[in-house]
């Protein structure tokens, strides 16, 4: 499973792109843009085709599932301890994100996923991660029920120990955005994982 994380700021054709991903087997894609408001995510929601709604995951507008038909939505881990996911965790498929893997192994079943990370240094965030052992703690995966997604720097050169070292997806962010092809780096990533 490969998993994409929009940066937080509009691009220029972005959602050109993202519907080529989607057409490339892109499997999930994760909208994370804290900094616009309501009007501007409609309009983001607007340039995806619909045929792709099912594969969209909000992090923030929540209600914009009803009216756009998205049933995935991620809650940051903070929201998680504070309890907000409930009220949407029977209509909807959830997932959250954790930064070790004891967290990882008391998740419940109602989450469908989450990721963890730094698994590598990361990409989009300079110095973060350099000292993270998540690639080896993920060994002591100790739950069947919630799908482990790795985060953090991961790009064509190194996916494939993501899934070597047991992990049951990897989300991209600069190791796409970051890129000044970010469609022809998602297919890279992709292909890296179908002959690996």
């Amino acid at each position: 499973m490969i998993l994409v994380i929009t940066p937080e700021t509009l691009l220029k054709n972005e959602t050109d792109i993202i519907n080529e991903m989607f057409r490339e087997g892109l499997d999930l894609l994760h909208i994370r843009k804290p900094v616009i408001n309501r009007e501007e995510m409609k309009t983001f929601l607007d340039g995806i085709h619909s045929e792709f709604y099912d594969q969209l995951v909000l992090h923030g507008y929540y209600d914009l599932g009803t009216d756009y038909t998205v049933a995935r939505l991620h809650f940051r881990e903070a929201d998680r301890l504070a309890g907000n996911y409930k009220p949407y965790a029977d209509k909807n498929i959830i997932s959250t994100s954790v930064h070790d893997i004891e967290t990882f192994n008391e998740l419940g079943k109602e989450w469908e996923y989450a990721f963890i990370s730094p698994f590598f240094p990361s990409i989009s965030k300079k110095g973060y991660g350099l000292d993270s052992s998540i690639m080896e703690d993920v060994k002591r995966n100790a739950n069947p029920d919630v799908k482990l997604v790795a985060l953090g720097g991961i790009n064509e050169n190194n996916i494939d120990k993501v899934f070597e070292n047991g992990a049951d997806g990897a989300a991209l962010l600069g190791g796409i955005w970051e890129s000044d092809e970010p469609l022809n780096a998602f297919k890279k990533c992709r292909k890296k994982v179908l002959l690996s």
